[in-house]
């Protein structure tokens, strides 16, 4: 038998746009979609739980399929799906800038809806952001897989496998020559081992970025650790954390999105990118969000 939690949506939400978002056909190895659900596994304090994810009405669905958590992997499960979809945020004040500014404006009624998908898992998002440094997203995509798969857990259900990321201990004490062995790169492979190790050894957390005071006190944390430059910090900051003010610079896709759209006179001119975030200051990351959207 299931456990059903209703959960709460913003007015201005669309499953829709979230599942396209999460269903673009890169084998993202962290859940599984079928028709109008999405299954994720979850593994908190020893406690193996998927989870199904549906949309009716005005709310999202949640349903235990394996076992009913305790109460502490409960609240953890639905602050991770609140975040995942960014439940908490009110697109109204992000539409009206959008409006406002005419090469974008088409962007509103077009993604009507479109939450930010974060990364919520903070070990997940850095990791990710290495991965897939300076690679095509198809075979980022392979590489998390081969990581997922040998440094991390699994549960079966209806016989098939739920992967759950690698705990951060899994990799800090992983043999660099076994991750080569994944196809990382060298330098890739010692990246994820010290930033595993930070996590093991309490140097590095979601707690220690959120108790700083700002974004740039949080970027300037996690850049002074090897493996993480600005852009990955920035990435992460908007992915995990929920920074707004965050823009990936040098990002290839917000690059293209930019240059297609007339925005920048080429991927070198940062006086005009800075010059169109301006119009969105407070909503920055939302509009990278947006803009990687509109490539497809």
């Amino acid at each position: 038998m299931t456990t059903t939690i209703p959960i709460p949506q913003p007015e201005l939400f669309s499953w829709t746009e979230c599942l396209w978002f999460l269903n673009r056909g890169f084998d993202d190895c962290m859940y599984k979609i079928s028709g109008n659900t999405v299954r994720r596994a979850f593994e908190i304090e020893s406690e193996k739980i998927l989870v199904e994810i549906s949309h009716t009405g005005n709310e999202l669905i949640l349903d235990y399929l394996t076992v009913e958590p305790s109460p502490k992997p409960a609240a953890y499960i639905h602050k991770f799906i609140t975040d995942w979809f960014d439940l908490d945020t009110d697109l109204t004040p992000f539409y009206r800038l959008l409006a406002n500014h005419q090469a974008v404006a088409n962007m509103h009624p077009q993604y009507h809806g479109l939450h930010l998908v974060a990364m919520p898992d903070l070990f997940e998002a850095i990791a990710w952001g290495i991965v897939g440094q300076q690679i095509n997203l198809t075979f980022a995509y392979k590489l998390k897989r081969r990581l997922v798969e040998k440094y991390g857990t699994s549960l079966q259900f209806e016989n098939e496998a739920y992967y759950i990321f690698p705990k951060p201990e899994a990799i800090a004490n992983a043999n660099p020559a076994d991750l080569r062995d994944l196809q990382l790169s060298g330098s890739k492979a010692a990246y994820l081992i010290n930033i595993a190790q930070n996590f093991a050894d309490g140097r590095l957390s979601r707690e220690i970025l959120l108790a700083l005071p700002d974004f740039p006190a949080r970027q300037k944390y996690l850049t002074t650790i090897k493996g993480i430059g600005t852009w990955t910090a920035n990435y992460v900051l908007m992915k995990s954390l929920s920074e707004r003010a965050c823009i990936p610079y040098g990002d290839a896709g917000l690059l293209n999105a930019l240059a297609g759209l007339n925005l920048i006179e080429n991927k070198q001119d940062k006086a005009s990118l800075d010059a169109f975030f301006e119009a969105f200051t407070g909503w920055e990351a939302y509009m990278v969000f947006y803009l990687w959207r509109s490539l497809a």
